[in-house]
């Protein structure tokens, strides 16, 4: 009897054994076949192609055209991107230092707006991620800071040759054919011809459109002064604290902000158990399959193309967006800036991490969740009748996924690229000890600080 007993354990533990094996077995087929399919693609030849850097690792993050990424200036361009003391040039006196890059560009809502249309000046409230922000009643509508496109997020960026959705900013990549245009549609776009990258060129004309700049009592009284001189020690005179000194700053601390603790950058580390098993299926229907790598490439998962996938428009949106309507530009993406016809109805294709923490998607906020967003990609049939059949992107079409591809593709996207600490990136506390991202009477009481 004891015999048996044995043997029944025995049986047991080897029973036990080979379903480790079996499972240890699907884990490693799954992860060899992903690494042959990013390896096939890959552009170096390696998993390396896809990973970040550490955002201290300034020697491997891309910088800007005359712009070099130091501590100092990282250092001020985080304090300055959540300062609401910056915004000193707000319409109405009692909305003066109340708000900042950061009412915006919220670090819970992967660094774009929390509410369906970001607006900076002219706004009140906040919420618990940027959810909360809304007009305030004591400006005229004509006179908020508010965009006819949602904010893209500034996660990965400093992969990005030309910034915004319609590409406009930036002397280089696909800009460089339209030198002879820089100015002339879009007076804004003189600023390319200071030969800039996006990211720097926008944040200069960002901070005249958003109403910031610097004075005497952020300067001084505050201390920003000390900062400016370390960062910018080249600068002479009242450059150093200028407006492309602040784009400087800014923007080197933007660059920095990459969701490098995603499960999916352990994963290209080494560590093959940072994804599920339905995760490393999503992942390789994304490179494969579905063929989101088609537009969404490289470390960031982004790309500096534009596509027409025809959604709806931000002044569609239920409730109606302010500041916009149907004769808005921007609602021509790329077509706005070349006058291109081919090029009418394309915007910029987005980076893809921690998409699960963005409360609205494309350039119109037309679509609310994520699982929406791959079924939209899935079906393949443009929303917005404004947009010809002749300018939807050929990468656009049905995908033919079956509903559990379809959600392992989102389990990817959701979990699996997502940065779970983004709030490494915002500071404690900034010099003027206001509140932020917002600093308005609402916008405390929502958060809860004085």
């Amino acid at each position: 009897m004891k015999s048996f007993g044995l043997w029944i354990c025995s049986l047991l533990v080897l029973a036990v054994l080979s379903a480790s094996c079996v499972r240890d077995e699907a884990v490693s087929t799954l992860d060899t076949e992903l690494e042959k399919t990013l390896l096939r693609l890959s552009e170096n030849g390696s998993l390396s192609y896809y990973m970040l850097p550490d955002g201290s690792n300034l020697a491997g993050i891309p910088a800007g055209i005359g712009n070099p990424l130091t501590p100092e200036k990282v250092e001020l361009g985080k304090l300055l991107f959540h300062e609401t003391a910056l915004g000193r040039d707000a319409l109405n006196p009692e909305n003066l230092r109340t708000f900042s890059c950061s009412t915006c560009h919220v670090a819970d809502a992967a660094f774009t707006a929390g509410a369906f249309q970001g607006i900076a000046d002219g706004g009140m409230g906040f919420g618990e991620a940027g959810q909360g922000r809304r007009m305030d009643p004591n400006y005229a509508e004509e006179n908020i800071d508010a965009q006819g496109a949602r904010p893209l997020s500034m996660l990965g960026v400093a992969y990005v040759t030309n910034s915004m959705w319609a590409g406009r900013f930036g002397a280089r990549g696909d800009n460089a054919h339209y030198e002879d245009i820089w100015g002339v549609f879009d007076p804004t776009t003189e600023l390319n011809h200071l030969g800039l990258d996006g990211l720097e060129a926008q944040n200069i004309e960002g901070t005249v459109v958003h109403r910031m700049s610097t004075d005497a009592y952020l300067l001084d009284t505050l201390g920003y002064r000390r900062l400016f001189d370390r960062a910018f020690p080249e600068f002479a005179g009242e450059a150093k604290y200028g407006r492309v000194a602040m784009s400087f700053a800014l923007s080197a601390y933007i660059r920095t902000v990459l969701p490098n603790q995603a499960p999916w950058q352990d994963w290209l580390r080494g560590n093959k158990s940072a994804l599920t098993e339905d995760q490393k299926r999503g992942a390789q229907l994304f490179f494969g399959k579905a063929g989101c790598f088609r537009c969404h490439n490289g470390p960031a998962l982004n790309g500096n193309t534009f596509h027409a996938i025809g959604v709806k428009d931000l002044y569609e949106f239920p409730g109606g967006a302010r500041r916009t309507g149907p004769n808005d530009g921007r609602n021509l993406g790329r077509g706005d800036f070349t006058r291109r016809p081919e090029d009418l109805y394309k915007f910029k294709v987005p980076q893809v991490y921690n998409t699960s923490d963005m409360p609205f998607y494309f350039h119109g906020a037309s679509h609310q969740s994520l699982r929406d967003v791959v079924e939209y990609f899935n079906a393949g049939v443009p929303e917005n009748d404004n947009v010809p059949t002749a300018n939807i992107s050929e990468y656009f079409h049905p995908l033919n996924l079956t509903e559990q591809e379809v959600t392992d593709l989102t389990d990817f996207l959701a979990e699996g690229l997502r940065d779970p600490n983004l709030r490494r990136y915002v500071p404690e506390r900034v010099l003027s000890g206001n509140c932020f991202p917002s600093s308005d009477a609402v916008a405390k009481a929502d958060m809860g600080c004085e």
